[in-house]
């Protein structure tokens, strides 16, 4: 993709459903009992693997444009995949699977593509091993593929039918164990994945985090009918919930709705609207930061679905000043911080980003790869072992963008690209088809106008 400078930006927009609850509501759909249905769903390509996973698990799925329909089959109601169950690029499906299968009666294989098979797992193997879940990393390197062997009750037995698995699960004790884990990363993927192997545990199930990360498999489970609760940074769920079938209409993305927040604080005289977007407390850290720099934005029509708080936000060009972004806000804004250090290039003074070594495990390492691209752009920035220093003030100039197949990276660029001089190309653009298909289509109806 080829981009240049633009005057202005104008318009009224709404982003795509929250990549993070479309996740869980096709996960938690197939755990309930009876039909889920879906709105605003996300059809970017993480969330297409989420759905093809469950289905390999024998849940049938309606995915039309209005809406999905998850046709759940109970907490027990899972059989046995005939295939490997392919990821592709998402870690949030991957590890939340984890969770999920680890409490299985039957045995399977998770993998995804080359990015997904060099991300972390470890941080998700050794709760579950605590619990007594059978997970190995395939190639021993803490990396997918991750075989788990939940077979405890028939190891030798010959192939049963679905209805004889699902009252052999029924009546077989659960062989996970509850524990209060204490993660050493506040992360929600870590987080949920635990939570929902202690959905198939034999007692309650507790997870701490240093800060508290996004929590939205909290608030859905609470909705489907389990057992959870949180105090402070400390999640806990009962097991055996009955979990019942319901309405779900998800909020726009705020990590989508961030490039734009950005592009029209960044390009002079631009003033956009954004719709139904999702401010959950957990999620808002981009808004947070912004207007500590400066930046007009005004958040109206607030309003609460599914209990997920969602508004609309009104935003306009402005003069920004850096800042310091660290310690317990970075969860909260962790996949909004590539295009904050764009934003950060047309601040005055330093912008320090901290405490953010997760970046480094992302889609790629986005410390280096924004560090990379920005200073191909001229911008003045430097590479930390948590973070990044941007000195804001130089000004930017076109330049051919690696995106590494970063979603978030060919994004944040092709922000960055319309406040700077000259021609920007982006490789391997079509990347952003895993969060965010219509993209660049949104991007060009408020540069016509």
């Amino acid at each position: 993709m080829k981009f240049r400078r633009v005057s202005r930006l104008a318009g009224e927009i709404a982003v795509p459903g929250d990549k993070s609850i479309s996740h869980r509501a096709v996960m938690f759909g197939a755990l309930a009992n009876g039909t889920t249905e879906i709105t605003n769903f996300l059809q970017g390509a993480d969330c297409l693997s989420t759905i093809a996973c469950f289905e390999k698990l024998g849940i049938a799925i309606e995915n039309t444009p209005e809406r999905i329909l998850v046709h759940g089959k109970g907490l027990h109601g899972l059989t046995a995949p005939y295939d490997i169950l392919d990821t592709g690029n998402s870690g949030t499906t991957t590890r939340l699977m984890a969770g999920i299968l680890s409490g299985q009666k039957f045995e399977s294989i998770l993998n995804g593509d080359a990015s997904i098979q060099s991300r972390p797992m470890k941080r998700i193997l050794d709760p579950l091993a605590q619990m007594g879940a059978d997970i190995v990393s395939v190639k021993g390197n803490g990396c997918a593929p991750l075989h788990i062997n939940g077979n405890r009750f028939c190891q030798n037995c010959m192939p049963i039918s679905m209805e004889a698995q699902r009252e052999l699960a029924k009546a077989e004790h659960n062989f996970l164990h509850g524990i209060h884990y204490t993660s050493p990363v506040a992360s929600a993927q870590v987080k949920s994945c635990v939570l929902l192997a202690g959905l198939y545990a034999d007692g309650a199930t507790s997870v701490t985090e240093p800060q508290l990360s996004r929590d939205h498999t909290e608030r859905m489970l609470k909705g489907f009918g389990a057992d959870i609760r949180s105090e402070g940074t400390t999640a806990t769920i009962q097991p055996d919930p009955v979990l019942q079938g319901m309405k779900i209409e998800v909020p726009g993305d705020i990590s989508s709705a961030a490039y734009f927040i950005a592009a029209a604080l960044l390009v002079p005289g631009s003033e956009v609207l954004i719709k139904n977007v999702g401010i959950n407390p957990t999620r808002d850290g981009i808004l947070r930061v912004v207007k500590d720099m400066g930046g007009d934005i005004t958040v109206l029509n607030k309003k609460t679905s599914g209990g997920e708080p969602t508004a609309d936000l009104l935003v306009k060009y402005s003069d920004l000043h850096g800042v310091t972004i660290g310690g317990d806000i970075i969860p909260a804004l962790i996949d909004e911080l590539p295009v904050l250090a764009v934003l950060a290039c047309a601040a005055s003074g330093t912008t320090v980003i901290k405490d953010a070594q997760e970046l480094k495990v992302k889609e790629s390492n986005r410390i280096d790869t924004v560090v990379e691209n920005l200073t191909a752009m001229g911008a003045c920035a430097e590479a930390a072992e948590d973070g990044m220093i941007i000195e804001g003030g130089h000004p930017l100039s076109g330049a051919v963008i690696q995106s590494h197949k970063d979603h978030r990276i060919a994004m944040s660029f092709a922000v960055a690209a319309l406040a700077a001089d000259g021609g920007t190309e982006i490789l391997d653009a079509d990347c952003v088809n895993i969060s965010y298909p219509n993209f660049y289509e949104t991007l060009r109806s408020l540069c016509d106008r």
